[in-house]
């Protein structure tokens, strides 16, 4: 039973405190585009502004935090994001009962919620590595994207409950509150030993040359690099087409909500079962073979969504690729998780993961505009059916060798010498 054994006290508060935060997310999901259609009666284009800038703005004004957070305790700078988030959350159904709220705090808040998720997640990629002995990495990361796909199949209709009874800045409290919960949890995690924040002579302050070391090391390294454009181009191509996937179902072949909902929740079944099975199949496979596997076999169901028509044999169209898709990036996410983990040394962890939740958010943001505007010069079918296209072509970009995972340098060495969300 290899996803069986217990991990410890301490990486149940963690786990514990990223499950709740996750809940709440998904409690929220698209709770500011809804705040912005019924409370503010916001049109098309500023919503789509508010979408878009909070990722891309949020990613801009993260750029300084990863090394920022590498120089820093980690659990601290964790706490710290999660009330951050709550501070920033919680002032919009304070303005909404004052009658204050307006667009501009929407769209600040979504920028300062974007950066502190992306320092958030730079610390606690350090936080597992030091809590969690090697081998058992892809077993806590199995239950970190067990945890997601749950989160993802409770939570919008959890939220969509809430918004129906009690109004949409309600979800947005639940997302708030979660995050005071996960600092909680975070806090209760108590004196577990982490390495030095900083390598030995490296100094606290921010200087220029470490806004992008995390993006050096990525390109100097021979697995990290193609892993990199790979899975930044497919989390693109998936989120830039869901906006004209939601025309293509709920407009032109009149879909109700309900079913445009259920068609996306459950097939996050599939997202369970991947991650269930990820350390199962790595410990037969071995890991870079399930990485290959799994992500050559993600790449390879977008392109049916092209071709989904009206009524219930449309629907069951939808639900089957998006189960194949969800499915096979359960088994992959976890293991990719590892793989980068593994493969980065300590003292570069946090600004690694900061440029690349940076890079991936900024590439949505960008793709998504673009595909909106193809959708619109073209088809919505024939834009969804080029992000098909493009995503057959990414496996080129998985590593094609197993290497080893293991890669940890002495910090402050030179150029990477080949031997692990």
């Amino acid at each position: 039973m290899v996803g069986g054994r217990s991990l410890g006290r301490q990486f149940g508060w963690l786990w514990a405190a990223y499950a709740v935060s996750t809940l709440g997310t998904w409690i929220a999901f698209d709770a500011f585009p809804l705040i912005a259609i019924l409370v503010l009666h916001a049109g098309t284009t500023q919503v789509s502004a508010l979408a878009a800038a909070g990722l891309a703005v949020g990613a801009v004004v993260a750029l300084p935090l990863g090394p920022w957070v590498e120089f820093r305790r980690k659990r601290p700078v964790m706490i710290a994001m999660d009330l951050v988030r709550f501070a920033a959350l919680m002032s919009v159904p304070a303005a909404f009962a004052f009658g204050l709220l307006g667009f501009a705090q929407l769209l600040v808040v979504a920028v300062v919620v974007g950066a502190a998720d992306i320092a958030f997640t730079a610390a606690s990629g350090a936080c597992v590595k030091a809590l969690v002995p090697p081998q058992d990495l892809i077993v806590a990361n199995g239950r970190f994207e067990s945890t997601t796909w749950t989160a993802t199949l409770l939570g919008p209709p959890l939220g969509g409950a809430a918004i129906a009874v009690l109004g949409p800045v309600t979800t947005v409290v639940a997302n708030a509150v979660s995050y005071l919960l996960s600092a909680v949890g975070i806090r209760a995690i108590g004196g577990a030993p982490e390495p030095d924040p900083a390598p030995a002579g490296a100094r606290p302050r921010l200087r220029a040359g470490d806004l992008f070391a995390g993006w050096r090391y990525i390109l100097a390294d021979s697995a990290l690099r193609p892993l990199f454009a790979n899975t930044v181009l497919v989390s693109g191509l998936i989120m830039a087409t869901m906006p004209v996937l939601a025309v293509l179902m709920l407009g032109r072949l009149g879909f109700a909500p309900w079913q445009y909902g259920l068609a996306f929740a459950v097939p996050c079944v599939g997202g369970l079962v991947g991650a269930r099975l990820s350390p199962r199949l790595v410990a037969r496979f071995g890991q870079h073979a399930v990485m290959r596997t799994a992500g050559t076999l993600r790449a390879c169901w977008s392109l049916g969504l092209a071709f989904v028509g009206p009524g219930t044999t449309g629907l069951v169209l939808v639900m089957l690729i998006e189960f194949g898709l969800i499915t096979c990036m359960g088994v992959f996410n976890p293991v990719f998780a590892t793989y980068r983990l593994k493969r980065t040394p300590t003292d570069r962890v946090a600004r690694t993961l900061s440029a690349w939740s940076i890079t991936s958010k900024a590439s949505i943001a960008v793709l998504t505009a673009l595909w909106g505007l193809l959708a619109a010069a073209t088809s919505p079918r024939t834009a969804i059916a080029i992000a098909g296209l493009l995503m057959l072509a990414t496996p080129l970009l998985l590593p094609r060798r197993d290497d080893g995972a293991e890669h940890e340098r002495e910090p402050g060495a030179g150029s990477t010498v080949s031997g692990a969300a």
